[in-house]
């Protein structure tokens, strides 16, 4: 027995144990009960219909099929290895395609069996086919869970899968948890607000979005989760924000000096857009007021956030100060190192860059040229954040894609003067104003929503993986018309505990969609050298 308590430890629910409790530790940060029932269903299958392959559209965004495996091959070598497999019914043959977790595959799906599947269908020469499907073997096992008609599916990773914790193993682990302990979930939201927005309570919340009876239950217990993660996201990011306005003064900048001014009227190459010229008296503004500035400027590629981080930091070199610029990858860091000092032409401040590869030699000069303050504007990478790189008197940091940093290596910055630097973020990540307000709530918002004259407008579309083909085939339309195409990957190899595509397996759908010699394909990646880097950027510059 154990003690009535959400906070009990894990391995102490019936059938998890030390050796499974360790494994959730270490794959899931799960420690508690409480912890695992946080968990969420990052979906739900509709387990009501049953498609038949005849019934396939590449329209359909998932599907469920129940068919009979009739054959099975591997095909390819070494990394570009794939498992292909026929699904059929009496309607019509399919393909299942694995590109990763082979092994698995190989012992488990087996030639002459019944599964379930669950994926998204894509079309290809005229044959329907679904990648990475979810599998269940059929007929299902009837258990204490029930027949639900919305199925959850957990995140789970493939250590947790080898011990039989895969999506319906965690299944199993909240019913218990539910079944032993729903009377402790506790209430956090005040009853006025839960009045107020009419929300779900939050013990029915739990119980819905772990078991949903049906979709209308399931949509108010995921309102109501939302809402509260939203409410204390909110709260903790208000109430860190009034902190650090109390507790840190910020730098004045009352001149607008010698650099901005001759930048402005003789370097700058274009005329600022309405919109970045008001972003830019909004870090005027900003900078007079005797507190930290913290100001996110979001905009498209392309919309000129550059030029207004070029104007801040000069700002700041007018007033006394040295600036530095973050980007997240060392190819970002030179592209905003050569388009910064191609614009300042040689003049106006002296501007280094310190990277992961920066010579010994090099980084000696730049740490000496920073203490002295002959170093006005720095860019690099995390390669800033090091104890061993020192400001003169740093005032404002420029960072690029704040996402891409974690909040330690932040702070680092912040601790490389007494009085803590105006903070800057850009991004080009689309966010309504809204939502931005929500996730940067420490943080003022500008959004450059104009384009400079001549630029064209930027079309950002999402697209299931059903229509991944007709991605392929719109990328190929555009190569036909003298174009080139760029493809960003989340990850270089397979992760255990991220189910996303990786450079290694994306690599071998582009060769086998854009062969050879009729296409050119080349990688960049951070874990090449940076010749390797320097080399297929210039061939891609090149149209090569």
């Amino acid at each position: 027995m154990f003690a009535s308590t959400l906070d009990t430890n894990i391995e102490f629910l019936k059938g998890v144990g030390p050796k499974r409790a360790e494994l959730l530790q270490k794959e899931l940060g799960i420690f508690t009960c409480e912890q695992l029932l946080s968990l969420y269903p990052f979906r739900y299958i509709d387990r009501t219909r049953f498609y038949k392959i005849n019934e396939l559209d590449e329209e359909l965004p998932y599907v469920q099929i129940l068919g009979r495996i009739t054959a099975k091959e591997e095909i390819g070598e070494k990394h570009k290895k794939r498992i292909v497999a026929k699904l059929s019914d009496e309607t019509g043959v399919m393909e299942l395609v694995w590109f990763q977790s082979l092994k698995w595959v190989t012992e488990n799906i087996l030639t002459g069996k019944v599964y379930i599947i669950f994926g998204k269908p894509s079309l290809f020469n005229g044959n329907f086919s679904i990648s990475h499907p979810e599998v269940e073997t059929y007929p299902r096992v009837s258990n204490i869970i029930g027949n639900l008609h919305l199925q959850p599916v957990y995140s789970t990773t493939e250590k947790l899968k080898k011990i039989l914790l895969d999506s319906k193993g965690i299944q199993k682990l909240q019913a218990l948890i539910i079944e032993q302990f729903i009377q402790d979930v506790k209430e956090t939201i005040p009853p006025s607000i839960v009045e107020a927005c009419s929300l779900m309570g939050r013990r029915q919340a739990i119980l819905n979005i772990h078991f949903p009876k049906d979709i209308d239950l399931l949509k108010s217990s995921e309102r109501r989760l939302k809402f509260e993660e939203l409410f204390f996201i909110q709260l903790l990011l208000l109430h860190g924000k009034k902190q650090r306005e109390l507790k840190f003064k910020g730098h004045l900048f009352p001149i607008v000096g010698e650099r901005v001014h001759t930048f402005y009227n003789e370097l700058l190459p274009f005329e600022l857009t309405n919109a970045q010229k008001r972003v830019v008296k909004e870090v005027r503004q900003d900078t007079q007021k005797g507190i930290q500035m913290n100001r996110l400027i979001q905009g498209d590629v392309g919309s000129g956030k550059t030029a207004v981080a070029l104007l801040s930091m000069l700002l700041t070199n007018d007033n006394g100060f040295q600036a530095c610029m973050m980007a997240p990858t060392e190819i970002l860091a030179r592209q905003h190192f050569e388009s910064v000092t191609s614009l300042l032409k040689g003049r106006l401040a002296n501007v280094a860059i310190l990277t992961g590869s920066t010579t010994k030699k090099q980084r000696i000069q730049i740490h000496q040229d920073l203490e002295s303050g002959f170093t006005d504007i720095l860019i690099g990478t995390h390669a800033l954040i090091e104890d061993k790189v020192v400001f003169k008197n740093l005032g404002m940091v420029v960072i690029d894609e704040q996402h891409r940093f974690g909040v330690e290596q932040r702070a680092k910055l912040w601790r490389k003067n007494i009085i803590p630097p105006h903070i800057l973020v850009m991004t080009a990540t689309p966010i309504p104003r809204t939502l931005a307000m929500t996730l940067y709530g420490d943080l003022d918002v500008s959004v450059i929503d104009e384009l400079p004259v001549g630029r064209k407008p930027i079309e950002t579309k999402h697209l299931f993986e059903g229509q991944r083909l007709r991605m392929f085939g719109f990328m190929k339309q555009e190569i036909a018309k003298g174009r080139q195409v760029y493809v960003v990957y989340p990850l270089i190899k397979e992760s255990e505990k991220l189910d996303l595509l990786h450079l290694e397996a994306g690599i071998e759908q582009m060769s086998y969609q854009f062969p050879l010699p009729d296409y050119q394909i080349s990688i960049v990646h951070g874990k090449m050298s940076n010749a390797d880097k320097d080399y297929e950027m210039q061939r891609f510059v090149k149209g090569e």
